[in-house]
């Protein structure tokens, strides 16, 4: 099984995500840079965290037009497991992959700190080890964080059960104080708090386990003994 973590001009994630699959995991993992093709041989494909093009026009857009975009949509039509976490959540809104969008804060504020942030659907391939309404201690670190979607987007969320996590209480607000939605079939993930910064306990200094299951989740989902 491979994963490939695709990388942007301005990702600062991306040796995060990869240290945390690989050595942490034990998953073969494979930076990809955004102007490639990426090949056909993964099995899940993440986007992750930092600022793509340095936020420039707003969180995420320019990247979205990258060349590895088109190919993560086909992937995600045949049901591949997909994770954006911050930036790469504001990515897979800004291409359409998820519905939506991510706002500037209501603070204006870059926010970085612990929270919590609790799971609704455990249904998804990064979800499926945790229960519903468990809480996961994990940071954030955005400054365009707040995510939003119209009555109507947020009535079809709630139907078909893609709000994915929520914070604990109101901290940048975000619609329904969503930090995570996952798309109509479930394989496509966004989440703007880290799980790469909380999945240790070196660096967790709360409880490292329950971020931990978001990657066993993935590893369950593509058949890897644990």
């Amino acid at each position: 099984m491979k994963v490939g973590v695709v990388v942007f001009p301005g990702s600062n994630c991306d040796r995060d995500m990869q240290h945390v699959l690989s050595d942490v995991f034990k998953l073969k993992t494979e930076m990809l840079w955004h102007e490639e093709e990426i090949p056909k041989n993964f099995d899940a494909i993440i986007l992750p965290g930092g600022f793509s093009y340095g936020d420039r026009l707003r969180a995420g857009v320019i990247a979205a037009h990258s060349p590895a975009i088109s190919g993560i949509k086909k992937m995600a039509e045949k049901g591949m497991p997909i994770l954006g976490v911050c930036n790469g959540f504001q990515i897979l809104v800004e291409a359409g992959l998820l519905p939506g969008a991510l706002l500037k804060n209501t603070s204006l504020s870059f926010m970085c700190k612990w929270t919590e942030i609790i799971v609704k659907n455990n249904k998804t391939p990064f979800t499926n080890k945790l229960k519903i309404n468990q809480r996961i201690p994990i940071p954030i670190a955005n400054g365009e964080g707040r995510y939003y979607a119209d009555k109507e987007t947020l009535r079809t969320l709630k139907k078909n059960k893609q709000i994915v996590f929520t914070y604990c209480q109101e901290i940048n607000g975000s619609s329904l104080n969503i930090a995570g939605i996952c798309n109509k079939e479930g394989n496509v993930v966004g989440m703007m708090p880290h799980p790469e910064r909380a999945a240790e306990p070196v660096i967790n200094p709360i409880d490292a386990k329950p971020a931990s299951m978001i990657f066993q989740s993935l590893l369950k989902s593509l058949g890897v003994a644990q």
